[in-house]
C-alpha cells in the first residue's frame, strides 16, 4: 500500500495562462480520456451562491489550464457560482466543452470520488502512471477501465485512503451519488472516519431518520456539526435530510467547498476585513476586525468579484468589506462583500515619513505621521496618478508638513506647508 502525503492542489501563475471570457474551454488530458467530459460536477443542497463559473482543465500542476469565466448556462447557476470558481480555481471542479455547467444535472458516483481525490490535493498522484495502471479488485474494474480508463488512478487513490467500505464490491460509476453516499464519502476525505463512529448514537432531528443506517448516523451528525451539510426544512417545520435523493451538480460544489474548508491545509486561509487603501504593486492591506492590520500579496492569477461581476484588482476601492481565501501567502480569491461608502473624503495634516513610487516613477504611495492622543500614529494612502500637489515639489519628502486631502483613502491634493 502506498503511503500519501496531504497536500493541495495549487493553482500557479503560471498554470493560469489564459483567462477567457467566451464560452469555449480547451482540456488538456491528453489521451486518457477527461474527468470533464461527459456528465459532471459538483453541487449540494443550499439556498447560498456561486459567484463565478470556471471551466478549466489541469493536467498536471505545472502545465497550462484555460479557464471559461462565462457559462453559457450561467442564469441557472444562480447560488452556486462561488462555490464552482474556487473549486474551478484548485482544479478540482469544472464545467463542459460546450460551455455549460448544466448545475442541475444529477452528478454520478465516479464524478464525485474524482472531485473528492482533487480535493484531498491527490491529483497529481491518481493521474500518475503508477496509479493509473493499477489492477483493481472491485467487480466492475473491467467496466471502468474501459469506459472510464481515466479514473482508475483516482479510484485507487481512494481505496487507499479509505474512502471506500471495506464491504464495498463494485464501484458502481455510473450511479448517482446520493447525498447520504456524498456525506461518508468526504467526511471520510477529511479522515475524520474515527470521529464520526463515535457519534454513531446520536439522535437526528429530521423526520426521515430512520432512513439513514445507524452506522452512517454518526457521519451524517458530523457533516452537520461542521456545517458541511444542511438538511431541508419544509413550510410546516418538518426537517428532512433525504438520504437517497440524487445529488446535483451545483449542491455538490456547495458541499465540496464547505468541506476544503475543513481540510488540513496550513497553507490556506479564509480571512475577512476592510481594505485600508487601494492595492499597490501587488499587495493589499486589510484591517481585520480586531482592527489588527494584515499586508497580503496578491496572486497575479486572483479571482476578484464586484457587484457579481468579476473585476480587475484596479476596481478595489479602499473601505472596501472583503472575503479572501489565501494559497501558499499568496491571495487568490476576493470577494467584496460590502462595498466602500461612495465619495468619503478626507484631510489628514502630518509629517513626511515616506514616498514611494511605481514603474512609471510617479509617486504611488504617501504616508504621515500625526500626534493622536498622545501616540504617534503612521498613516498610509494610495496617491492618485493625478495628484495636485500645492507648494514647492522640491520640499516633498520625509520630514516636510504636509496637508493630504482625498476621497476614499486616495490622495487627490498634498498641499506642502
Amino acid at each position: 500500500m502506498k503511503t500519501t502525503v496531504w497536500k493541495r492542489t495549487a493553482i500557479s501563475a503560471m498554470a493560469l495562462l489564459m483567462l477567457t471570457t467566451g464560452a469555449a474551454s480547451a482540456f488538456a488530458d491528453g489521451g486518457r480520456g477527461n474527468y470533464d467530459n461527459g456528465k459532471k460536477g459538483n453541487g449540494w443542497h443550499d439556498d447560498d451562491r456561486d459567484r463565478d463559473r470556471d471551466h478549466d482543465d489541469d493536467d498536471d500542476k505545472d502545465k497550462e489550464i484555460k479557464i471559461t469565466w462565462k457559462f453559457e448556462d450561467e442564469e441557472d447557476l444562480d447560488w452556486a457560482l462561488e462555490y464552482i470558481m474556487r473549486l474551478a480555481s484548485k482544479g478540482v471542479f469544472t464545467g463542459y466543452e460546450d460551455g455549460t455547467f448544466k448545475p442541475q444535472q444529477k452528478i454520478s458516483r465516479i464524478e464525485t470520488i474524482t472531485a473528492a481525490v482533487r480535493l484531498m490535493g491527490l491529483r497529481e498522484q491518481a493521474e500518475s502512471a503508477e496509479e493509473m495502471s493499477t489492477e483493481l479488485q472491485f467487480k466492475d474494474a473491467n467496466k471502468l477501465e474501459k469506459k472510464y480508463p481515466w479514473a482508475v488512478g483516482y479510484v485507487a487513490v481512494a481505496l487507499e485512503n479509505d474512502l471506500f467500505a471495506e464491504t464495498e464490491t463494485e464501484i458502481k460509476p455510473e450511479q448517482n451519488a446520493t447525498r447520504l453516499w456524498s456525506t461518508v464519502l468526504l467526511v471520510k476525505a477529511l479522515k475524520l472516519e474515527d470521529e464520526a463512529k463515535k457519534l454513531n448514537n446520536t439522535k437526528l432531528d429530521f423526520k426521515d431518520a430512520d432512513q439513514i443506517p445507524a452506522g452512517s448516523v454518526g457521519y451524517v451528525a458530523l457533516a452537520l456539526q461542521k456545517g458541511i451539510i444542511t438538511g431541508y426544512e419544509d413550510k410546516h417545520g418538518n426537517k428532512t435530510f433525504r438520504p437517497n435523493q440524487p445529488v446535483t451538480r451545483a449542491e455538490l460544489a456547495a458541499l465540496l467547498d464547505r468541506t476544503d474548508s475543513e481540510m488540513p491545509d496550513h497553507d490556506a486561509q479564509a480571512i475577512t476585513g476592510t481594505l485600508k487603501a487601494a492595492p499597490v504593486n501587488g499587495q493589499l492591506t486589510l484591517v481585520k476586525p480586531d482592527n489588527t492590520e494584515l499586508t497580503l500579496t496578491v496572486d497575479p492569477t486572483v479571482f476578484i468579484f464586484r457587484d457579481n461581476q468579476k473585476v480587475a484588482v484596479s476596481a478595489l476601492q479602499a473601505g472596501d468589506k472583503l472575503f479572501l481565501r489565501t494559497y501558499q501567502n499568496k491571495v487568490v480569491f476576493i470577494e467584496v462583500t460590502e462595498k466602500a461608502p461612495v465619495n468619503v473624503s478626507f484631510s489628514e495634516l502630518g509629517v513626511v515619513n515616506t514616498l514611494t513610487f511605481n514603474a512609471q516613477a510617479k509617486l504611488a504611495t504617501v504616508s504621515i505621521t500625526k500626534e493622536v492622543n498622545s501616540q504617534t500614529t503612521v498613516l498610509i494612502y494610495n496617491v492618485d496618478p493625478s495628484v495636485a500637489i500645492v507648494g514647492d515639489v522640491s520640499k516633498l519628502k520625509s520630514g516636510q508638513l504636509v496637508q493630504l486631502s482625498g476621497v476614499n483613502n486616495v490622495v487627490k491634493t498634498i498641499e506642502i506647508k
